[in-house]
């Protein structure tokens, strides 16, 4: 019966997205950084097998020669390949939704910012507007983010991209209830108010999947299908043909909460790495039961009311079996500087937050003292 109930209580844990508030510093408006001009942590460490530091971002800037009036801008490096990400004997720091509770969930802006900062990945979640176009977007609705409340499965990419998606942001994060004043960036998607340094009203909308691709192309990228069964297949198969369309097959990880969309991407993609469903993730962790054939990457959270997910046993047998650990922290608690140290102490393979600079340089100092 305990088994039972241990199961039932995974259910709501593994892969689903943290959201709530957080109590958080006052923020500043960062400028914002297309990655053409930005080198993650990781393109600016090797792929040997012993530790490497992660480096300091800094943006790279174009100087025209006096004797010319153009020049040809130096593409930009190429994404790490999963494997070139696992290999880098490190843990990696990955931009949760954006960076959810720093900058405004899943917005360009975010991303942006979280692309300067330094992270190694940037984590999406996407679903299908009602013109199959694929969006980058965690719930269901918009309301909890954006000006107006849109099912949005049911609404077109061109009402949903209208929206201003950082309508309820402030400087503790995404919440309901506070002065106007406390939303620090409402109005930009609109025009109401002028952007941060660099940044568009576009920087706070909801966007396409392919774009912000196309915008940060040096970056391996997390993504989660946010949807079960037939439509979360859906999804799964407009995800493929994206990523092969970008040629980031070999840069990407795909999650999902249910294992028969897990299943459908995998018929699809079948070279692209998948993280394990809920099923075969709580039989592993909860049985011992080995993943499935391919598997490796298990992104989990902390612990779940008094069920601790993230044990040094289950920590042991993980690496003891070959697999990875990328752990999202679901309790703000963990949501800070002294949080990611801790978890990295626990022996994480990576780290999957909302802070992404105070994770840079938390696996930094982890990098420098170890």
């Amino acid at each position: 019966m305990r088994r039972t109930w241990v199961a039932a209580a995974l259910a709501g844990l593994l892969f689903a997205a943290c959201a709530g508030t957080k109590s958080a510093t006052e923020q500043s408006a960062p400028p914002v950084t297309d990655a053409a001009t930005t080198t993650s942590g990781a393109q600016a460490a090797t792929t040997s097998s012993t530790a490497v530091p992660i480096a300091t971002t800094t943006p790279a800037t174009t100087t025209i020669p006096a004797t010319t009036t153009t020049v040809t801008p130096a593409a930009p490096p190429e994404p790490l390949t999963v494997q070139q990400l696992l290999d880098l004997g490190r843990p990696i720091v990955l931009a949760h939704a954006a960076g959810e509770d720093q900058f405004p969930h899943s917005s360009p802006y975010g991303f942006a910012a979280s692309a300067a900062a330094g992270v190694d990945m940037l984590d999406f979640d996407v679903m299908l507007t009602a013109d199959d176009v694929l969006v980058v977007q965690h719930d269901e609705s918009t309301g909890r983010t954006a000006n107006e409340d849109l099912v949005v499965a049911e609404t077109t990419y061109e009402q949903l991209h209208a929206l201003d998606n950082a309508y309820w942001f402030s400087a503790e994060g995404t919440k309901t209830g506070e002065p106007d004043s406390a939303y620090i960036y409402r109005g930009i998607r609109t025009q109401d108010k002028a952007p941060p340094a660099g940044a568009s009203p576009d920087d706070f909308a909801i966007a396409r999947f392919g774009d912000l691709l196309d915008r940060f192309p040096s970056f391996p990228v997390n993504i989660e299908i946010k949807g079960e069964g037939e439509q979360g297949a859906k999804i799964a198969a407009a995800l493929a043909e994206v990523l092969t369309d970008h040629d980031l097959l070999d840069n990407a990880v795909v999650a999902a909460f249910d294992d028969t969309v897990v299943s459908a991407f995998q018929a699809i993609a079948p070279s692209v790495e998948v993280t394990p469903g809920l099923g075969a993730a709580s039989a592993f962790i909860l049985g011992d039961t080995p993943l499935p054939d391919g598997m490796r990457i298990l992104q989990v959270p902390v612990m779940f009311q008094d069920i601790v997910v993230l044990s040094p046993e289950n920590i042991a047998k993980s690496h003891a079996a070959g697999y990875v650990i990328w752990v999202w922290p679901n309790d703000r608690a963990w949501e800070n500087p002294k949080g990611y140290r801790d978890l990295l102490e626990l022996g994480l393979d990576g780290l999957n937050i909302n802070y992404p600079a105070d994770g840079v340089a938390a696996v930094r100092a982890l990098s420098t003292t170890g």
